[in-house]
């Protein structure tokens, strides 16, 4: 979707019936800016949403900031399992039901007025019975919601094996089909630990075959601050936070558990994709010059060419 198809985006939702959207929003010590993501929920031009906010650890006041909401009859509260935000994602999508839209959504953020009505009107356009993900670019932006640069772009089409290497999808910007709720529920279930919940979503729904939307046009204000978990993917000091992820052994570790959480959902794969991931786990023992020849054979590749030589680095230093 490009940014010219804003507006037939919104004719679309105006003149179609809204259909249902659950957002799932993982809770975790967000009293100070939960109030202006749920000012913005209230401000979507698609109306028929609800909210299932699955609060983790030591509540900080945002039971009562939920329960307090103009909107607070959509809103339905539950407890997280205390394990960090990619367990609580994994525990909403367990504990939701399937069946409407899912998106997914931080507690910090603010969605601009057209986020759902967009993200619905382009999964609209894909068959019933197919998964499908819909993603955008975002705008950073500092704490007080200024400053505000657009995201980096994804020059390459999404695919099952960049997503065994790259997480392009900003999980705050997701919204699934309900083909693909249905999907994420089950293969939810079969799986222990992720690092991130995003990043898994694109692995599962590229790996059995499904279709991933991105939109270049910008969905959310994407707040950064100190409690951030991840932060923006921009920016030298970006880049130099995921080299050190290289080199003090982070994305290895970060492989090894995606790669234990793709073998669960592994049924739920295209057979192609079922031996792109046999091949991989493969290539990881073997000696370097093998694993190089074995890797480019998959075909496996990130976005850009400082991801890409990223990659490679782990390779050559066996911290793939």
């Amino acid at each position: 979707m490009t940014p010219d198809s804003q507006n037939g985006a919104l004719g679309y939702a105006a003149s179609h019936p809204s259909p249902p959207v659950t957002v799932l929003m993982a809770v975790h010590r967000g009293a100070p800016h939960l109030q202006d993501q749920l000012d913005s929920l209230a401000g979507q031009q698609h109306p028929n949403w609800r909210l299932v906010a699955s609060i983790d650890g030591a509540d900080d006041g945002c039971a009562e900031i939920l329960d307090r909401h103009p909107a607070r009859d959509r809103i339905r509260r539950i407890t997280g399992p205390g394990q960090g935000s990619a367990a609580n994602f994994l525990h909403l999508m367990r504990q939701v039901a399937p069946g409407a839209y899912w998106a997914f959504s931080d507690q910090d953020d603010v969605w601009l007025p057209h986020k759902l009505a967009r993200a619905i009107a382009e999964l609209e356009t894909v068959s019933w019975n197919r998964p499908a993900m819909y993603h955008s670019r975002s705008l950073v932006t500092d704490q007080a919601l200024e400053n505000r640069r657009i995201s980096p772009a994804r020059p390459k089409p999404p695919s099952f094996a960049n997503a065994v290497v790259q997480n392009i999808a900003g999980g705050n910007t997701i919204v699934l089909n309900p083909a693909a709720t249905r999907l994420a529920q089950s293969a939810a279930r079969h799986v222990g630990e992720v690092p991130v919940h995003d990043w898994w979503l694109y692995q599962l729904i590229t790996g059995a075959g499904g279709i991933v939307l991105h939109d270049d046009a910008p969905g959310l204000l994407y707040r950064q601050h100190g409690a951030n978990l991840i932060g923006a993917n921009d920016g030298m000091r970006a880049r130099a936070r995921r080299l050190n992820m290289v080199l003090d052994g982070t994305y290895r570790r970060w492989m090894e558990t995606n790669l234990k959480a793709m073998a669960a959902c592994a049924p739920h794969f295209t057979p192609e994709n079922r031996r792109l991931l046999r091949r991989l786990g493969s290539a990881r023992r073997q000696p370097l010059a093998v694993r190089m020849k074995m890797l480019r054979e998959l075909g496996i590749h990130r976005q850009t060419q400082f991801a890409s030589s990223l990659m490679w680095l782990s390779v050559v230093l066996g911290r793939f």
